[in-house]
């Protein structure tokens, strides 16, 4: 049996703008073959959707849980999302 994919959307409060998060996030998809995007929300907090294989997802949702140095996170909600057939790389959304 193959493994599919999986999406997860993930909002993350505490100290996470100004502090590098998305490109930290950026990195770590990279580092995990991950897809999606990650943007500020304008009430402070960062929305990350997430998709690939679930090993793969889970640990790319642990370096987002730790956050970059000088970040805090007090917050970390996930939910799953529906799968986008399409998508590849992993953006920052402005």
């Amino acid at each position: 049996m193959s493994e599919r994919e999986i999406r997860k959307r993930v909002i993350v409060s505490g100290r996470v703008q100004g502090v590098g998060f998305r490109y930290h996030m950026r990195r770590a998809a990279e580092n995990h073959d991950v897809s999606g995007f990650v943007r500020n929300l304008d009430d402070g907090a960062v929305e990350i959707e997430a998709q690939g294989f679930p090993g793969e997802v889970d640990a790319f949702l642990a370096e987002a849980r730790r956050g970059p140095p000088g970040s805090r996170v007090i917050d970390f909600r996930v939910e799953p999302a529906p799968i986008e057939p399409e998508a590849r790389g992993f953006r920052i959304r402005y």
